[in-house]
């Protein structure tokens, strides 16, 4: 399960901002996951729930995961396609010559920190 390795790494990113930041908290945040990135959604859900108890910074915040589409491109015709529906053979022409263009990514989109009271 590499998703807990994952959160270990968003982990130690958000306490860097933290750092930099003179933050105490953060209250959310949100994470971009590809289509085809193999990362489970769910299984990252359960680690960041069980990891975060361990880092006072972190306990209260939450884990928002947005899905990235993934989209292939085709060399033989230049065109676009869904991966997912269609997988590495383009379905306008028949080629093996395509490259995924979005879809594999992990990033961390967005920071969310408690307003001062």
């Amino acid at each position: 399960m590499h998703e807990l390795g994952i959160v270990f790494h968003i982990m130690d990113s958000l306490e860097s901002v933290a750092k930099e930041n003179s933050l105490s908290a953060i209250s959310s945040v949100t994470v971009e996951v590809g289509e085809v990135s193999t990362v489970i959604p769910d299984y990252l859900t359960d680690c960041w729930a069980w990891a975060i108890k361990k880092k006072e910074l972190l306990q209260q915040c939450e884990l928002v995961i947005e899905t990235i589409h993934a989209v292939t491109h085709c060399d033989g015709c230049g065109k676009d396609y869904d991966t997912v529906a269609h997988g590495r053979i383009c379905p306008n022409c028949g080629s093996e010559k395509t490259w995924l263009i979005t879809g594999n990514e992990i990033n961390i989109k967005e920071i969310t920190v408690p307003e001062e009271s």
